[in-house]
């Protein structure tokens, strides 16, 4: 059995493959507090409320932009599993090119999406992966990681709208059925909703006039699913694109 692990600002995403197939997956929250014994604990407990005994995995790989995350959790899989991690960064064999001034600087998540995104849906391609931040990466017709866009995510973007907008209330983030709101509610979610929307519109077409050639867009991430449905730009919708990348980086290395 073989672990992706997608570590981000907000959750932890797992998968649990058996050969190239996903078996299950799970999101957790990003928690630095939690030590090594208790995600250890805690990834027992995920297998055992499936019936799978994890204590038999050895082959693992991680993608983190948390590196006190980082650390715990290779500690954890050293100590509680017997097996080293393969951790994405610098002098891992990702078999793409990166096109960056200084490539140490992409995080290893946006590097594993390219991956992934090459592999599975072929070249030029855009993915708008919607999690903590929202990044817009761009892969060329060779495969080649030619660069990106970052922009505040949705929840960072409402949490602070709340927070500094004293009489606004924290609503949930569904899409109204229209954008003009009736409602103190159905406006904020118009706004953020629709809003979110068109930003993902004005720098996919923006990042597609620059690449000079129609480009596929696929979306990921936590909240791919509430906007990119909704985004006549996004070809298609795949929200664990970051876990099928680990699985090809990770066989390109063994």
């Amino acid at each position: 059995m073989f672990l992706a692990i997608d570590v981000g600002n907000t959750n932890i995403v797992i998968g649990l493959y058996q050969g190239r197939e996903l078996q299950c997956h799970w999101r957790i929250a990003s928690d630095r507090q939690k030590t090594a014994d208790e995600y250890g604990l805690i990834l027992r407990q995920l297998g055992h409320y499936r019936g799978i005994e994890l204590g038999d995995v050895r082959s693992v790989a991680m993608a983190s932009v948390v590196p006190t995350l980082t650390q715990n959790l290779e500690t954890m899989f050293k100590e509680q599993f017997n097996c080293q991690p393969l951790v994405i960064g610098p002098g891992v064999k990702t078999g793409m090119p990166i096109r960056f001034d200084n490539p140490r600087e992409v995080g290893a998540d946006r590097i594993v999406n390219g991956v992934a995104v090459y592999e599975l849906y072929g070249g030029p391609a855009i993915v708008v992966d919607f999690g903590t931040a929202t990044t817009f990466d761009a892969i060329s017709a060779a495969g080649e990681y030619i660069g990106g866009a970052i922009a505040p995510g949705i929840a960072i973007a409402t949490d602070a709208l709340f927070a500094r907008a004293a009489k606004l209330p924290r609503v949930d983030l569904v899409r109204p059925p229209r954008v003009i709101g009736k409602n103190t509610v159905a406006c904020m979610q118009a706004g953020i909703i629709y809003g979110f929307m068109g930003q993902v519109e004005g720098i996919v077409n923006r990042m597609q006039a620059e690449m000079g050639e129609v480009a596929a867009v696929v979306a990921t991430g936590g909240l791919a699913g509430l906007i990119g449905p909704e985004v006549d730009c996004i070809d298609k919708v795949d929200p664990l694109l970051t876990l099928e990348g680990l699985r090809i980086v990770y066989e390109r290395n063994i």
